[in-house]
């Protein structure tokens, strides 16, 4: 039997090599399971994203447990790649209670973020933690009462601007009980930017644009009630740039945004609305996603049809190839929803859907 040329001895081994490759299943590995003990010292519930810190490490916050004998307030807790859990603090309601939004390092090195309520007002806090587990309550909403003028119930986290300060919204409060937009500087000053007046409650939270402004969703109000997109300056003068729902129910370009924007290296900013679309499937709409340029031009990328998703309700990312991933928490083949990428560019090209 001949050998074989040294040429298809290698094209032998890379071909196996990329079959191995192919064949071999993703390696998921769960770093740490809470709540091993009773009353969840370590903390329960984490709803919100990671940050992956300066240092390495990532930090996060569960809305429910600690430590605190007198409830389960939610924590602080920092983790390691190889799934070293700390937990940094245990929150006791009058410093804030039921974090339902991740962290931000700020330029300082320190980690800021919210909580949904608690406070000496019960309406809420923003605070500091370093990465060493000190806590500082800056600000606690609702401190000008009656109504809450400075806003209530944040649910969402905090961009740091250009100028260094922290921008946030609030789903309720404010001059006209509707959620507010603010600014608040790292020593605890805040600013309330902008009271929204027309049943539209903020939900989600902003993201600062290339032009330097702010840009965000309402989940409800706008023109025709359904929703809204919003660019506010730094200064607090609010445009909105669209409303959703014009032509009248079921919305075929989209409704309810509950989730914010992200800009892509194209300059669009894309987001989802929970409902609306021209998915047949949902009495509703089962959902959309959009792209909107910095001036207000909007367009419906994709309209969701329970067999590709539902409901979307969480931001988008965009990954180094370029594509847009997110989730839709019910539908799919089998129900209880999905992971799906959108090519951002398939519009412009095709003026069609494009989701996979």
């Amino acid at each position: 039997m001949r050998n074989l040329s040294s040429s298809k001895l290698l094209c032998t081994i890379l071909l196996f090599c990329v079959a191995t490759a192919i064949a071999s299943p993703a390696q998921f590995t769960t770093l740490y399971s809470f709540c091993p003990q009773g009353r969840c010292p370590d903390g329960a519930e984490p709803d919100a994203p990671l940050v992956q810190a300066t240092d390495g490490n990532f930090y996060g916050t569960t809305r429910l447990g600690g430590t605190q004998s007198s409830g389960s307030f939610g924590t602080v807790f920092k983790i390691t790649p190889s799934g070293a859990l700390t937990t940094l603090h245990s929150f006791d309601i009058t410093d804030g209670d039921y974090p339902r939004a991740g962290l931000v390092q700020a330029t300082d090195g320190n980690f800021y973020g919210t909580t949904y309520i608690g406070g000496n007002n019960q309406g809420g806090t923003v605070f500091k933690i370093t990465a060493g587990g000190t806590l500082t309550t800056l600000y606690r909403f609702c401190s000008h009462l009656p109504g809450c003028a400075d806003g209530l119930e944040p649910v969402a986290g905090l961009v740091q601007g250009a100028d260094g300060n922290l921008y946030g919204t609030t789903n309720g409060g404010g001059a006209y009980g509707y959620g507010t937009v603010f600014k608040i500087n790292l020593s605890g000053a805040l600013t309330t930017l902008h009271s929204f007046d027309n049943s539209e409650f903020p939900y989600a939270g902003l993201v600062q644009g290339a032009d330097g402004n702010l840009y965000g969703t309402t989940s409800g109000g706008g023109a025709y009630g359904y929703g809204t997109v919003f660019k506010i300056t730094p200064s607090g003068m609010l445009t909105t740039l669209y409303s959703f729902c014009p032509a009248g129910f079921p919305c075929a370009d989209g409704a309810d945004p509950f989730a914010g924007l992200v800009q892509a290296t194209d300059g669009n900013f894309y987001g989802t609305t929970f409902f609306g679309g021209t998915g047949g499937a949902c009495s509703t709409g089962c959902g959309t996603i959009f792209a909107i340029t910095a001036g207000g031009t909007l367009t419906t990328v994709h309209s969701f049809d329970i067999t590709d998703g539902s409901g979307p309700d969480a931001p988008l990312v965009q990954a180094t190839d370029g594509n847009l991933y997110g989730t839709t928490p019910s539908g799919g083949a089998y129900g209880p929803g999905t992971v799906f990428r959108l090519v951002p560019t398939s519009f412009h090209n095709h003026g069609a859907d494009v989701c996979s």
